[in-house]
């Protein structure tokens, strides 16, 4: 049983590899899937589903463990779908088509992971902070940017890669100065971010 799960599971990856679709690196999908063991993590929403990889390894991570993941992709909405039924999860995974932008949630998350839209990490925090469970954490992906963050701007001849690097630097900065919330940050994966309320 645990060597068809790692099959298939290794078989989402590629097929999503080969197509040149975007998921979350090894060493970050660890981290996260360690932060929900550490932390009792039960309740997940996701910004930014792509093929359901990630999902479905936050899924496999603990048989407590519900994840809501929202794309606004149909064609990766619909192959996440797919995905997500192979493993047998539809009980645990829920996907939603829309752009999060445009999504209403009553329910409250233990964490929130934005992985989608870079230029919009700060709506996207923004929107879904009040969904955040007082405890909880929310967790930003790609925010080194395959390394571009760092450089310097003049050094970045694409026009679109400048104003997503200012907009990651905007978003770095707004995290740093929220007076709400404390940021760790790791240099691990594409860069991730770990914030959580300041509790008095």
């Amino acid at each position: 049983m645990v060597k068809e799960i790692y099959k298939d599971l290794e078989e989402i990856k590629q097929e999503a590899l080969d197509e040149n679709i975007p998921i979350m690196q090894d060493e970050t999908i660890d981290f996260i899937t360690d932060y929900i063991a550490d932390n009792r993590v039960k309740k997940i929403l996701e910004i930014g589903t792509a093929v359901g990889y990630s999902s479905i390894m936050m899924a496999l991570s603990s048989p407590l463990v519900t994840v809501t993941t929202i794309e606004k992709d149909k064609d990766r909405y619909i192959k996440a779908l797919k995905n997500v039924k192979k493993m047998n999860l539809e009980d645990r995974i829920t996907l939603i088509y829309n752009d999060a932008l445009e999504v209403k949630l009553k329910e409250k998350f233990d964490l929130i992971i934005i992985d989608a839209a870079k230029s919009k990490n700060k709506e996207f925090f923004n929107k879904f902070e009040n969904n955040l469970e007082i405890t909880g954490a929310i967790i930003t992906d790609n925010l080194s940017f395959h390394g571009y963050v760092k450089k310097d701007l003049k050094d970045i001849t694409s026009r679109n890669i400048r104003g997503l690097v200012k907009k990651i630097r905007s978003y770095i900065e707004f995290l740093n100065n929220n007076i709400k919330y404390k940021t760790k940050f790791y240099e691990l994966g594409d860069g991730i971010s770990v914030t959580e309320r300041r509790l008095k």
